[in-house]
């Protein structure tokens, strides 16, 4: 990774995490975040790295993933603007469990555990906010939990799909085009059971595809137990 120029207090403001934070703050931040590029495949962490920093992504993407020996992953969230990650170094000093690895090129601001430790010691807000994501983290990994333990992959490809759209105009719809190789690695399934799955969905009426964007039908939450001897 490429350190960049000091950060601005603009830049700050505009962070969800250090949106809350009083101006005077924001500037004392200034003089210790720093200001990192990555390139597309780039590690950020490493599974067994023990990290002493918070990491805000500025731009791009990145995957969270475990893997084995064999070299089969499994994605546990991608992240993006405005996410973060290592908001646990101020708690414990273990190593990480999960890999942090570019998909898309991209910045990243970097804040020291001293200086993040302050500033939550400093500002309850942004404690809180902290708290919040880490509840909605845990919720949601038990969600992903249960799916792979008690879903087929229809119900897991149906699930995933309806947590990557948003309401347009009373209508489900996948605004971006669907990475299959991302959705198999987060589902556990293999890409081509993926694809196979995604277009026989598609044959039955549950999704419609036009361009990069993907429509859903309504009767695509019903689905959770259907098998087809796949």
């Amino acid at each position: 990774m490429v350190m960049h120029a000091k950060v601005s207090t603009l830049l700050l403001r505009n962070v969800p995490l250090f949106s809350m934070l009083p101006e005077d703050q924001l500037t004392l931040l200034t003089k210790v975040v720093g200001r990192q590029s990555y390139s597309r495949g780039a590690t950020i962490i490493a599974a067994g790295d023990v990290t002493d920093s918070l990491y805000v992504v500025i731009s791009g993407k990145l995957k969270v993933n475990i893997g084995d020996s064999t070299g089969r992953e499994i994605i546990l969230t991608t992240l993006g603007p405005g996410e973060y990650f290592g908001e646990m170094v101020p708690i414990e000093d273990s190593a990480r469990s999960a890999s942090v690895i570019a998909l898309e090129p991209g910045e990243l601001l970097v804040l020291s555990k001293h200086e993040f430790r302050k500033c939550l010691q400093d500002n309850f807000e942004m404690a809180m906010t902290m708290l919040r994501c880490a509840v909605q983290r845990l919720r949601e990994a038990d969600r992903k939990i249960g799916r792979l333990a008690l879903m087929d992959v229809y119900g897991r490809v149906a699930a995933s799909l309806l947590d990557m759209s948003e309401t347009i105009d009373g209508q489900h719809v996948i605004t971006r085009k669907i990475v299959k190789t991302e959705m198999a690695d987060t589902l556990g399934a293999s890409r081509e059971m993926v694809t196979r799955v995604m277009k026989d969905l598609q044959a039955r009426g549950f999704i419609e595809v036009r361009g990069d964007s993907t429509y859903l039908r309504d009767n695509i939450a019903s689905i959770g137990g259907i098998r087809n001897g796949m």
